[in-house]
């Protein structure tokens, strides 16, 4: 056990070394959040306002579409600036220097394949949702076992159509076999880098709690008012550094699984010993 999280640490090391190297790939995941909000937004409001009508509440139809055609936006867009985030760091692996007009390009080129893999995952995410809603809870179990599995087996997409100009059913298809080819099913690094930010998380909210409560007994309204935005802020920057160092992890994963080579910043060997099949 010591080992494979020593084993998850270091790729966390190493993927914060390309994050290091270039910083304004935090730019990506900022701009997905605010794009993602903007669409929640412009979602949530209109069916507030749908809401109001009593024979809106019953159609079914028409909430299972609007929530399809919601998941289908929310993917686009979330893919959209991860496939620019992995063509930018596949650069930088490459002994680039990436900058944002040249991961906005990547994602450019790829708009069709990332459109028709939104589809997918939004028709994956809706039939789950459906399913969860009229089963019981052990049901549920299932059902979360399921998009754990389809999250598994798609985690290489976006890199597979960063290096090609494959379709969304084929770039599945490829990521799912380089995954149980090289690595199997022991997905140690992703585990690693969660938990390393939940602890992380569970630090800073801690810190917080206390300060808050220093703050509350000195009766400070100003101390309060900034401890609470310090916090926030750090978790907020703390999102944006997970998302942008998965996307690194998982084009180095790519690099590695397909040509065994993932550049300076990755320790070959480690990569290797990370994902080892079960016997």
């Amino acid at each position: 056990m010591f080992d494979r999280l020593k084993r998850s640490f270091e790729l966390v090391k190493a993927s914060a070394t390309v994050l290091r190297q270039d910083s304004q790939l935090l730019v990506f995941p900022l701009i997905s959040g605010l794009a993602s909000l903007l669409v929640v937004l412009c979602f949530a409001l209109p069916m507030f306002g749908l809401h109001a009508f009593d024979h809106v509440r019953g159609n079914n139809a028409m909430i299972y579409s609007t929530g399809f055609l919601f998941y289908v936006v929310q993917y686009f867009v979330i893919f959209y600036f991860n496939v620019a985030l992995v063509g930018a760091a596949m650069i930088r692996m490459d002994g680039g220097v990436p900058t944002l007009s040249d991961g906005l390009k990547v994602a450019n080129s790829r708009l069709g394949a990332i459109f028709g893999y939104a589809v997918i995952a939004a028709t994956v995410g809706v039939v789950l949702r459906a399913i969860q809603e009229r089963v019981g809870f052990l049901g549920r179990i299932i059902v979360g076992l399921l998009g754990m599995g389809w999250t598994t087996a798609t985690f290489l997409v976006v890199p597979v159509l960063v290096a090609h100009d494959k379709g969304p059913i084929e770039s599945i298809k490829d990521s799912a076999s380089l995954l149980k080819r090289t690595w199997g099913e022991n997905v140690i690094g992703q585990a690693g880098m969660s938990t390393f930010f939940v602890v992380l998380y569970m630090a800073l909210v801690l810190g917080a709690f206390g300060l808050l409560a220093g703050a509350v007994a000195l009766g400070s309204n100003v101390l309060v008012v900034l401890v609470v935005v310090c916090a926030v802020a750090l978790l907020l920057v703390g999102g944006l550094i997970q998302s942008a160092l998965s996307g690194i992890y998982s084009a180095a994963l790519y690099r590695y699984a397909s040509g065994g080579n993932t550049g300076s910043a990755f320790d070959n060997t480690v990569l290797a010993s990370a994902f080892q099949p079960k016997h």
